[in-house]
């Protein structure tokens, strides 16, 4: 079967073939919906008819679905579309993927290896892109250079999840399988000859370490341009791969540490493998950082150093190594190796890390978690202990130890929006007892370094203020202050300065006690995690630069960065010792929505991509808004929409979308840059996207009133508080209808907003009471007709409650009881439609692993 150019399956049409296999023929095409070029993969006639050929072709578009990374190859679409071929209708299976420019990685290993540099560079983003598939419970199981691509511009993706199996399937203990070129030969053990681990070969089952292992294969490939295991024919192969050992890599241009990272992948007992593709990928993270490092120290980029230090370097190197040869008595023994970062691993159980500090030996590390689905609180471990010990103090975060050991806790927090966390500071024992309160609305503290006193973030009316120390305001914003910290001489506080509440970008900045503010970094997508390096001349934080990974960073105070370390996944600094030891925990956090529909008897998932959060119901229940704010979505966030009957959603464009006109036909948008925050209209069908504000205000959340007509939305004037304001569509200066301080969901006429239990008239006139409001209450909608609002509550089991409050009598009606999450914590989005049926929210699962490292420099 061939498509000819013009063919139209769905909306896309056929423009070229771009290669075939044995499962599946790819084509180029046109998607006429998006005015794009997409690449299609269709199985063809013979196996459409084969059912189980068709499950694994589908299966395939289903397993890359659920994967959002840079490294691996994204899907659009799939279908099945009747076409005429040799006269006759016939239905055919078809898969859309993004398009690729460039070769496979077994086109580039035609003329032997790769350069060490190079190879590396690929192989962390493989190792990126199976660390994504393995949180998601995906196994590749056919790793080879044929299933990697590189693209022109030097990204790898990884291609053809044909064999993929998610975790819960994937010990099924498959016969043998040989896959060639872009298809698989239905019949024997799953894999491809000489690029199976030896539990593939024995037709064991498997899990995420056969990845690891065929992973090694391939770098071995990449770096000595042989095959690690070969033989005359299958069988002698699939023997090699059982008994023998390939030759060591080692050599003038393969570093001793690489090998040992390449020997362990290969090794038979899957268990003594690398635990993950998580730590693997610091493995050789690490490795690459030390040898930039090296190379770079002068302030030469690595590949001008060479050409540049190679003129000066060989007369000066007769000088040095005369001069050693004397110093040692004529024996010269070559420079030191340079030792690579060691990472000891410190926890070991499944779920979420908070905060960590060192104490004040050196050794205790006292940290938060989430373990298991149980509460959080507090444990302490040391060096070399694979055991944590659980302190008594539930629902808390240790912040900071003082010189003699005593600890500042943030106990119950509360989520004012995102990532704004506030709850209660107090001070505690590693000994135990009742911990002491001390300030409420503390979002980060830090004690003073001779344990006097603390400085502090705090929410005060509707602002952070940071306070050096408690009671001194030197800095004051309308966004949010996080990981406040002293420097080692008591003169300075380094933190993360957020410009919008609850959204975790921002940029490292130092306030002295006089108030003296200076920003210290650039811009980051994200930026959590903030600690002073020995001696206190940089500052080191965790932040993403490239994507949404957050990676490891020193800065200056006159504002020279530097990367230090990067890794698969988010990295997250929990402090520097005083032996320049540090502790960083690797975070793979995931957000979702789930939610109940019209015609639901029960919940379901309604997530797409990696990060999806702030759902927004369309008014009959039959349209999720939602954004990406993952690797999926980028660094600036993509906005979604997608029918919640579980069809396909459809990328808008980029910001945060946080409302959908009434027709349906526009959607409210925030873009962050340039500063301050604008609004932007996306249309949901054809038209041309719109600039909705460009003025002064940082604007936030927003929504349609007036039968969208008119938009309400938080903002904020330089230096002021935010407020709610509306604004005609029809032009026209935004009017504040709010105090400042007051930021709560307008009713539908915008004549009203609800916030904090209180009514607040457009008008000016004094806030009333919501009748029947409790403390707990989350408002988050009204009714159609204002007369009613919507409320929800979190409760400590994580289960939720939603009431309808109506506003003449205050009756309080419970509308729904949602049952927790299991393995996950609700976020503060939330949505509901104005009839009360159906809603969605957010919700967030993360696991975390705590490493001790030494030798970053």
């Amino acid at each position: 079967m061939a498509l000819t150019p013009g063919t139209r399956l769905g909306s896309y049409e056929i423009a070229g073939v771009l290669g075939a296999g044995g499962m599946g023929e790819v084509y180029r095409a046109r998607d006429a919906r998006l005015n794009r070029e997409v690449a299609i993969k269709v199985l063809p006639e013979r196996l459409g008819a084969d059912p189980a050929a068709l499950a694994r072709f589908e299966r395939e578009a289903q397993a890359v679905a659920t994967l959002s990374h840079p490294n691996i190859l994204a899907i659009h679409d799939f279908g099945v579309a009747e076409v005429r071929l040799d006269g006759e209708s016939t239905k055919l299976a078809y898969a859309v993927t993004e398009l690729l420019e460039g070769e496979s990685l077994r086109a580039k290993l035609g003329n032997g290896g790769l350069p060490t540099r190079k190879a590396i560079e690929v192989a962390l983003q493989i190792v990126h892109g199976i660390a994504a598939a393995h949180q998601k419970g995906v196994v590749h199981r056919d790793l080879k250079p044929e299933n990697i691509f590189i693209t022109e511009d030097g990204r790898v993706k990884i291609l053809d999840f044909g064999l993929a199996k998610t975790a819960a399937a994937a010990g099924d203990g498959s016969a043998l399988q040989t896959q060639t070129g872009l298809g698989t030969s239905p019949g024997t053990v799953m894999g491809t000859v000489g690029y199976m681990s030896p539990e593939q070969v024995r037709g064991l089952p498997v899990d995420h370490r056969t990845d690891i292992f065929s992973f090694g294969v391939v770098l071995y490939e990449m770096l000595s341009g042989v095959r690690a295991f070969h033989g005359d024919s299958g069988v002698e192969t699939m023997n090699a791969i059982l008994k023998r050992d390939p030759p060591e890599l080692s050599g003038s241009t393969v570093p001793v540490a690489l090998d040992r990272i390449v020997r362990r992948c290969l090794e038979k007992n899957a268990a003594e493998r690398f635990h993950s593709a998580h730590d693997l990928g610091l493995a050789l993270e690490t490795l690459s950082s030390t040898s930039a490092t090296a190379v770079s120290a002068v302030g030469i980029p690595p590949i001008q150093a060479r050409a540049r230090l190679w003129r000066w370097l060989v007369p000066v190197a007769a000088i040095v190594i005369a001069t050693a040869a004397f110093i040692a008595g004529g024996q010269f023994a070559g420079p030191a190796a340079v030792e690579p970062a060691k990472f000891q691993r410190l926890s070991f159980r499944q779920g979420e890390i908070h905060t960590a500090r060192y104490a004040g030996d050196g050794k205790t590390i006292v940290y938060s978690a989430t373990w298991n689905d149980e509460p959080r609180r507090l444990y302490s471990t040391q060096e070399g202990s694979p055991d944590s010990l659980a302190l008594a103090y539930p629902s808390a975060d240790i912040v900071s130890v003082s010189s003699s050991g005593e600890l500042a806790l943030v106990q119950n927090r509360r989520v004012l929006q995102g990532y704004a966390r506030i709850g209660t500071l107090a001070r505690g024992s590693l000994s135990g007892g009742a911990a002491r309160a001390v300030l409420e609305d503390i979002q980060d503290a830090d004690w003073l370094p001779d344990g006097s006193g603390f400085t502090v973030a705090r929410y005060v009316d509707t602002r952070y203020r940071l306070e050096f120390p408690v009671g001194k305001t030197v800095y004051e914003t309308a966004g949010y202050v996080s990981d406040v910290r002293v420097s080692p001489d008591g003169e300075r506080v380094a933190f993360a300065d957020h410009p919008s509440l609850g959204d975790d970008r921002g940029s490292i900045a130092v306030v002295d006690r006089a108030g003296k503010k200076r920003t210290i970094s650039g811009d980051f997508s994200s930026v959590q995690g903030v600690a002073w390096a020995r001696g206190g001349k940089e500052v080191w934080f965790t932040g993403s630069d490239l994507g949404n990974a957050r990676a490891l960073f020193a800065a200056t105070l006159d504002g020279t960065s530097r990367v230090v370390t990067r890794a698969p996944g988010n990295l997250h600094l929990g402090d520097v010792g005083a032996d320049g030891s540090v502790l960083l925990w690797q975070e793979n956090t995931t957000n979702g929505i789930r939610g109940r529909v019209h015609g639901d008897a029960a919940e379901r998932d309604l997530s797409w991509l990696d990060w999806s959060t702030l759902p927004r119901l369309s008014a009959d229940g039959k349209t999720l808004l939602f954004t990406e704010q993952g690797d999926g979505g980028g660094p600036e966030y993509s906005v979604f929409l997608r029918p919640t009957d579980g069809g396909p959603a459809v990328r808008l464009g980029g910001g945060l979308g946080t409302a959908l006109s009434p027709d349906g036909k526009w959607v409210l948008t925030v873009r962050f840059n340039p500063a301050p925050a604008q609004f932007m209209l996306l249309p949901t069908g054809a038209g041309e996207a719109k600039e909705l504000t460009h003025d002064a205000l940082a604007h936030a959340l927003g929504w349609f009133v007036r039968g969208g007509t008119h938009i309400a939305f938080a903002g904020h004037a330089e230096g002021r508080r935010s407020r709610i304001y509306l604004q005609d569509l029809a032009g026209g200066t935004p009017k504040p209808i709010t105090p400042e301080g007051v930021t709560g969901v307008p009713s539908p006429d915008g004549s009203l907003v609800a916030f904090q239990g209180n009514l607040y008239a457009a008008g000016g006139a004094a806030p009333r009471p919501i009748p029947g409001s409790e403390p707990a209450d989350r408002i988050e909608a009204w009714s159609a007709d204002a007369r009613s609002l919507f409320v929800r509550q979190i409760l400590e089991s994580g289960g939720q409650r939603v009431f309808r409050i109506d506003l003449d009598t205050g009756r309080r009606t419970l509308v729904h009881e949602i049952p927790r999450v299991p393995n996950a914590a609700v976020r503060a989005w939330f949505t509901i439609t104005p009839d009360g049926s159906a809603y969605a929210f957010a919700y967030g699962a993360s696991q975390g692993d705590l490493y001790r490292v030494t030798g970053l420099q």
